[in-house]
């Protein structure tokens, strides 16, 4: 089998573990970036090879244009995950909107043939379930309010207006992303289902994250562990565990 190499733009090998037995792709959250995972790819190496994605609009991606569809975002990644398959086994995570691109690429994988071993999805209620949400049509100042009541962002940066002009065009046009999305057919996927949720997330209840149940055959669970969004930050170890359980791979002896 011929195999592509990376393609860099899109996908950030942070901490590259080529000689693991698994390949991890990690999609980040709404405004956020493929650094967002580096802690976890370094502490995930070597027995797994951590992919990020990183989207354009932010970082060294600033002066592209942002991707406004979770539909489109997916088969860009799809499409080059695809091309860079190296016969091992691929799992995929995603934060918040994160969750819903990876579950649209793994929908593409699978449809092509390359389905994934595993989705574990983080802070996101599943694909069939939708809240009327206005995030992206607010003025700055109201998606400032959202970022700082979702705790995800360092406040000092927040207060910032150099940074906060350059970070709010991706921030904005990836809730438009979010919340124009709607998953209108439904898709089982063949790999289980690993939802991970935070106990007093604002955005995601636990009933709307048990809906992920109904997008596989092979199996669901639902972990819930203490924090609001971005409760992966602090419960890092928690998290790492589960990852480390689904993927089949055991914790370096230390």
């Amino acid at each position: 089998m011929t195999t592509a190499p990376l393609d860099a733009l899109w996908l950030r090998n942070l901490s590259p573990a080529p000689d693991a037995a698994v390949r991890l792709v990690c999609f980040p959250h709404a405004g956020g970036s493929a650094s967002f995972f580096f802690p976890m790819s370094r502490a995930l190496a070597p027995d797994a090879d951590v992919l990020a994605v990183q989207y354009p609009g932010r970082q060294d991606r600033r002066s592209e244009p942002v991707v406004t569809d979770i539909t489109l975002l997916a088969d860009r990644v799809a499409d080059r995950l695809a091309a860079a398959s190296d016969g091992r086994p691929l799992a995929l995570f995603g934060h918040s909107m994160g969750s819903l691109v990876a579950f649209e690429v793994a929908e593409r994988l699978q449809a092509h043939g390359t389905p994934v071993s595993a989705l574990i999805v983080s802070g996101r209620r599943a694909p069939h379930l939708r809240r009327e949400e206005d995030v992206h049509v607010r003025s700055d100042d109201g998606l400032v309010a959202e970022l700082r009541a979702l705790s995800g962002t360092d406040s000092e940066l927040l207060g910032d207006e150099e940074i906060l002009r350059m970070i709010l065009p991706a921030v904005r046009g990836d809730y438009r992303a979010v919340e124009t999305y709607l998953r209108r057919t439904p898709a089982r996927l063949t790999c289980p289902v690993l939802a991970l949720l935070g106990d007093s997330d604002p955005r995601v209840d636990p009933d709307e994250a048990r809906g992920w149940a109904d997008h596989t055959t092979a199996g669901f669970d639902l972990s819930i562990l203490p924090g609001g969004h971005f409760y992966l930050v602090r419960e890092q170890p928690a998290v790492l565990a589960a990852i480390r359980e689904r993927l089949g791979i055991l914790p370096v002896a230390g």
